[in-house]
């Protein structure tokens, strides 16, 4: 039996710096060329659950920011000039304890620095994803760590909200539903149940739509002609979330579907990081309807 995964250095869609890291059961590759990004994602042999935009692949080194698809480090609250850092660059692996770590340049015009720290399970289809964010600047500032996937065209995704309860037990609020300005919750794209949120992405549909909400135990699904994608964090109840407190936010457009979690907000200090840690797992043969009833069976025992 396989011990721990391999970790490789491979070419991909004309970049020449691109690590794979597999186990016999998944498989996932992370950029070397721009980035921090794991690009590629999926069982070994099959279909690519992350969203590549193929005008994008091979390339560097642009004058603006380039979604590319997959896994990425952001920074929240959402802002045009700091989000939005060019991470156009070559970015440093290292490979240390099993772990592949690929830390990018210093964004001296924003005065962060991003680094991702990807740990596979030895044979389960298991992954372990640290995001991590630098104040490389010389003053304080407030920023949380924001992790988005951007998932593969034509499935949906799920989310569920924090236990339900009667109004005769729990008279408080429990969690906020955040909504944007496009937001259109009478989109078809939508269901809603008692516990879960569900998102159809639909390449005919061009209106953009978000989501976030708040929940301890923040998960995110994306089921993808029966592969089902999780990811999921222990969100720290009490402390400030940016976008009205989301620990969780989804989106999609006419391209993709994104799974977002955001770590909590904090004043940070020159040179110190931000760790947020995200944990995927895959699953095959998931089929789902979307009734409370039925994905408490075929979700909730995966989480």
């Amino acid at each position: 039996m396989q011990t721990q995964p391999t970790i490789e250095r491979t070419d991909y869609c004309g970049w020449t710096n691109c690590w794979k890291i597999a186990n016999g059961t998944i498989e996932l590759i992370v950029t070397g060329d721009v980035g921090p990004r794991v690009i590629w994602l999926g069982f070994a042999g099959g279909q690519n659950l992350f969203k590549n935009f193929p005008e994008q692949m091979g390339r560097s080194g642009e004058a603006e920011w380039m979604i590319r698809g997959g896994a990425r480090c952001w920074i929240a609250p959402e802002d045009r000039a700091a989000t939005y850092g060019l991470d156009n660059s070559p970015v440093r692996i290292d490979i240390e304890n099993g772990a592949l770590i690929a830390t990018a340049p210093a964004e001296e015009a924003v005065g962060v620095q991003k680094q991702m720290i990807v740990r596979m399970a030895a044979a389960a289809a298991r992954v372990e994803v640290v995001y991590r964010v630098r104040n490389a600047g010389l003053l304080y500032t407030e920023f949380a760590a924001w992790a988005p996937c951007v998932m593969a065209p034509g499935g949906v995704g799920i989310t569920g909200f924090p236990p339900r309860g009667t109004h005769e037990d729990i008279l408080t609020p429990t969690n906020p539903l955040v909504m944007w300005a496009y937001t259109d919750l009478s989109d078809k794209r939508w269901t809603y149940t008692k516990k879960y949120l569900i998102l159809q992405q639909d390449a005919a549909a061009t209106a953009p739509q978000k989501i976030g909400h708040f929940n301890p135990k923040t998960w995110g699904a994306y089921l993808l002609n029966g592969d089902l994608f999780i990811k999921r964090y222990d969100a720290a109840a009490g402390k400030p979330y940016p976008d009205y407190g989301c620990s969780f936010q989804i989106f999609t457009n006419k391209d993709m579907l994104e799974l977002e979690t955001m770590g909590p907000l904090g004043r940070v200090a020159p040179g110190a990081w931000v760790e947020h840690v995200e944990h995927w797992s895959l699953d095959r043969d998931v089929a789902a309807a979307w009734t409370d009833e039925d994905l408490d069976r075929t979700i909730l025992p995966l989480l």
